[in-house]
Formats: C-alpha cells, sequence, structure tokens
C-alpha cells in the first residue's frame, strides 16, 4: 500500500468536475449563468423582482436552449408565471389612471384576448383593474367568468339608461383586483338608440369619469381601465375612443391588418379633432406571431419602423392555448400558465407597466 494515497472519490470512473477559468482569471460561466443570466451574488427564487424574471425570459440563449429541452421550456415557464404570483413582487403602479380602449375595426386580431389576458398580466401584481366589455358578443366577460345572458345588468345600462357603473360591477373570481361591467345581447340595439341621445358619443365617458372620480375618493382607485370595442368603428367605438386616455391597438401579423389600421388611425385623428384632443396611440401590440413566416417578419417590421416605440417589444405568437381558454372561462395565464401565449402576454404587461411614468 502506498503511503501517499491518491484522494479520489470513492468510485471507480468518477472524478469531480472543476470549473476551468477563462484567460485573464475570470470564472468560466456555469449552466446558471447561461440560462440566467451572471449574477454578482446568489440570488434565491423568491428574492427576484419581476424585472429579473423578464429579464431571463427574454434572454436570446434562453429562449434557444428552452427550445431544446420541452419539458424544460414548459417548467421555466411555469415557474415564471407562478412566481410572479405568490413571491409577492408588483409592477410600478401608475400615479394617475390609466383608461385604455383596446380597439381595431378588423375582427380576428385578438382585441379580446387582449384586453383580458393583458388585465390579468397587470392583476397578478396587484394593480386594480376595471375591464368594460363594449363587445355585444360579450367575449371578454365570458373569458374572465362573468355571466352575460340576456337580462343581465352590465353596460347597456349605463350607456343608454344612464345606471351609475358602481351597481353594474362583478368581480372576476379567477383574478382577484379585476371588476368587470359585462356586456349582454342587448347592446347589439344600442348603436340604433344612441342616434337620438343628446351627446350620444360621450355617454359612456360620463358614466365612466363619474365612477372614477368616486373610487378615488373612497380611496380604491383603478390603476388602469380597459375598455374592450366591437369589430366595427360605429357609435359604441366612437364611445369608448372618446371616453378613453390612451389607444391599445393589437395587429395580427398580416398584410390585411396593415389597411385596417390605416383606417382606425383615420378614425381615431378625427376623434382627436372633434371630441378627445388628448387620445394618444400609445400602445402597439404585435399578434398571432408566426416566426416561421417572412411575412410577419415584414409586417412586424413595417409596424416597427411606422410607430417606433409605440410597438411592445413583446410579440404575441399563435397558440392553441390561448384559443382554448375562454372556452373554460379562463385567460390564457390561468388556463395554462406554461404556454408561451401566457408567458407572451406577461410580458407584454410588463412593458406596459414600466411604461407607468414615461
Amino acid at each position: 500500500m502506498d503511503d501517499y494515497p491518491l484522494d479520489t472519490p470513492s468510485h471507480a470512473g468518477i472524478r469531480p468536475q472543476r470549473p476551468v477559468d477563462e484567460p485573464g482569471g475570470k470564472r468560466a460561466p456555469t449552466p446558471t449563468d447561461i440560462l440566467f443570466g451572471p449574477s454578482p451574488a446568489p440570488i434565491g427564487m423568491g428574492a427576484m423582482t419581476a424585472a429579473q424574471i423578464a429579464a431571463r425570459a427574454t434572454s436570446d440563449e434562453l429562449q434557444r436552449r428552452l427550445l431544446e429541452t420541452p419539458i424544460a421550456a414548459a417548467t421555466e415557464r411555469t415557474l415564471l408565471v407562478n412566481e410572479g404570483r405568490t413571491m409577492g413582487r408588483e409592477f410600478p403602479l401608475p400615479a394617475e389612471t390609466r383608461v385604455f380602449v383596446v380597439a381595431n375595426q378588423k375582427g380576428g386580431v385578438g382585441k379580446t384576448t387582449t384586453t383580458v389576458n393583458v388585465a390579468a398580466g397587470l392583476a397578478l401584481y396587484g394593480a386594480r383593474i376595471l375591464v368594460i366589455d363594449l363587445d355585444p358578443q360579450g367575449n371578454a366577460s365570458t373569458a374572465l367568468g362573468i355571466d352575460h345572458s340576456e337580462g343581465t345588468p352590465g353596460v347597456y345600462e349605463a350607456v343608454i339608461e344612464g345606471e351609475p357603473l358602481s351597481k353594474l360591477l362583478v368581480p372576476c373570481a379567477e383574478h382577484p383586483g379585476i371588476m368587470v361591467v359585462p356586456a349582454t345581447i342587448d347592446l347589439a340595439g344600442a348603436e340604433i338608440e344612441l342616434v337620438s341621445i343628446v351627446a350620444r358619443e360621450s355617454r359612456l365617458k360620463r358614466a365612466l369619469d363619474a365612477h372614477l372620480a368616486e373610487t378615488e375618493a373612497a380611496g380604491e382607485k383603478y390603476d388602469y381601465v380597459f375598455i374592450d370595442c366591437p369589430p366595427s368603428l360605429g357609435l359604441l367605438t366612437v364611445n369608448a375612443l372618446t371616453a378613453a386616455r390612451e389607444v391599445l391597438v393589437p395587429i395580427q401579423s398580416e398584410y390585411y391588418a396593415l389597411e385596417g389600421l390605416s383606417q382606425l388611425l383615420r378614425h381615431i385623428d378625427m376623434v382627436k379633432s372633434h371630441l378627445n384632443p388628448t387620445l394618444d396611440v400609445s400602445t402597439i401590440l404585435l399578434t398571432m406571431y408566426d416566426a416561421r413566416t417572412k411575412l410577419a417578419g415584414e409586417v412586424a417590421a413595417e409596424v416597427r419602423g411606422h410607430f417606433q416605440d409605440a410597438v411592445l417589444r413583446t410579440a404575441v405568437p399563435r397558440s392553441v392555448r390561448i384559443s382554448e381558454a375562454p372556452s373554460h372561462g379562463q385567460t390564457v395565464l390561468a388556463y395554462d400558465p406554461a404556454s408561451a401565449g401566457a408567458l407572451s402576454y406577461l410580458e407584454a404587461s410588463r412593458e406596459i407597466a414600466m411604461r407607468n411614468n414615461a
């Protein structure tokens, strides 16, 4: 037996791995560094801020590696969404209530989906949200699990009969912090009924302004208001544009969406000229983005080139989960937090929140 035995593991053939330093004395990157970026000090998952979580989610290297391992991708996305919900961190809240109208007269571009999922993403981080469903189809009410059967009191009573919004609110059970004013099929006749009403374009504005003043006086101010519009440029959409302060435009990554956008912008300019001079197209979100097609990239480049910083960096991909969620009366964040759609809408919510004090 040797007097100086080698210090080796008890299992033959297994040797401890040692990190190899890079030239210059720098520590070689670990797998954690590659996935989550270098950290000056160890950071536990519970101590991460929302911005750090989002930075992990948008890392090109992370995306590449997650695509190589689908199980890891699902796990990582679930952690990102669920940690954001449970760790007690909040997005920065606006000093004043931000009132968004989600509008695009082209149907099927993701207006309702964007409304409910951005609202849910912001609510996860402590924001108080009011969602006004102004579409007679009531899809936003469905996605948030709110009953909107015929005869249910809702936005029709506020716009046509002058009922206070405070009497029409329904809390969203799935997402605490979200209050909903539902839409019913009764709203389909509102376009005709509004024609003969005085100041017909500002009926929703008066109801909303009164409600916001009431809640602020009571110390229960909303942080965001989202108004989901029907796919048209009728009087309901005009009411929404008159009541709002900002416009959020979802754009499908296809050519027809660009044609519809030009019509919408002309309509918004008319509203600004005559009814709401402060209205601003502040946010544009690319939806149904398919990175495999050249057309989607061209549409995205065209939109970003024209609208510059108004376009969110996040593009929402095509996702079966996003389409399935409303059939369960849920947002995609509640239905499948592991999906790419859920993570994209959470990131879009973060971008909107980071613009609060811009």
